[in-house]
């Protein structure tokens, strides 16, 4: 079993930049890729941006060049500094993790609120 925590959301004009904090613990050898999701009312979750256990990145389309995903180099926990933020990035946003063990997760954190006021 892995534990998500987010931490950092809150409010921000348009324009402005938060950062948010993935903390995992529990059963974290076995994590193979780590992230973010979110989720707007009305919308499907969408991916924001994922990185493996080898360092590759993968971003939504509607984030790239703005979001950046990092790790220390424990490899956790995981962050995501979001830049030039608009109001379509108002949502939840879901920590996310996989393991390399089958049949185990995928495993999501509670959530955090991001606004984005215009």
């Amino acid at each position: 079993q892995v534990q998500l925590v987010e931490s950092g959301g809150g409010s921000v004009q348009s324009g402005g930049s938060l950062r948010l904090s993935c903390a995992a613990s529990g059963s974290t050898v076995g994590i193979s890729v780590m992230g973010w999701y979110r989720h707007a009312p009305g919308k499907q979750r969408e991916l924001v941006a994922v990185i493996t256990s080898g360092g590759t990145t993968t971003y939504g389309h509607s984030v790239k060049g703005r979001f950046t995903i990092s790790r220390d180099n424990a490899k956790n926990p995981v962050y995501l500094q979001m830049n030039s933020l608009k109001p379509e990035a108002t949502a939840v946003y879901y920590c996310y993790c996989n393991v390399v063990h089958i049949g185990l997760g995928p495993y999501w954190g509670q959530g955090t609120q991001v606004t984005v006021t215009s």
